[in-house]
């Protein structure tokens, strides 16, 4: 009797063939009826996580491609800064040879002497129209064919540049150092965000 209820049982519970009293395994993998949902379930659960490990790859990409652009375009600007000053200097030069009574060579950078550091942009002469600004704490704007960034027109960008120059060296040397800050976006790599910055120092010497 117990003999019974256990085959009654396996036969329920698709162990046993009813015809042939034998193990089912091989008839249900002919019938497919079991494995096809199991396989489908696998499947699904495969997928899923290809999927969800290639999203989060592709997002880590982006934000990192994001961030590069960033510290690039921030470095740009911090050599600008310096180029910016050193044309400064080189134009006092040549105003100095073609006037009689002569232009200093730091002519127009007095702004960028205190702690407090100055603005400039692609115009800035040190002069005239022109001056190198103390800084303000703006933001530079792209121009409307986004090639320059200045000040006064544009587009708003997310970053700032502070020019700050050390004439305590020497009297002929000035030490240019060149600030650029923006603001990074919290990501999954790095949930607070805060500030991103940039550095750039070089030396400008009078050798006229």
């Amino acid at each position: 009797m117990f003999y019974d209820a256990m085959r009654e049982l396996k036969k329920r519970i698709g162990l046993i063939n009813d015809e042939k009293g034998l193990s089912s395994t091989t008839f249900v993998r002919k019938s497919g009826a079991g494995f096809t949902i199991i396989e489908m379930v696998i499947s699904i659960f495969i997928l899923s996580v290809a999927v969800i490990a290639l999203f989060g790859t592709f997002s880590i990409m982006v934000i990192l491609s994001s961030e590069a652009e960033d510290r690039l375009i921030a470095t740009y600007l911090a050599q600008e800064g310096i180029e910016i000053i050193r044309n400064i200097r080189d134009n006092n030069w040549l105003a100095s040879a073609a006037d009689s009574e002569g232009v200093a060579w730091d002519q127009g950078l007095g702004a960028c002497y205190p702690a407090a550091g100055c603005e400039v942009d692609y115009r800035t002469t040190g002069f005239g129209a022109n001056p190198a600004y103390p800084w303000q704490d703006r933001f530079l704007k792209t121009s409307s064919d986004k090639y320059f960034y200045g000040y006064d027109s544009g587009t708003e960008t997310k970053f700032k540049r502070k020019i700050t120059i050390d004439e305590t060296i020497a009297p002929h040397i000035l030490k240019i150092k060149a600030e650029v800050f923006w603001k990074r976006r919290p990501s999954i790599i790095n949930p607070a965000g805060g500030d991103g910055t940039i550095e750039a120092e070089d030396i400008l010497y009078n050798w006229y």
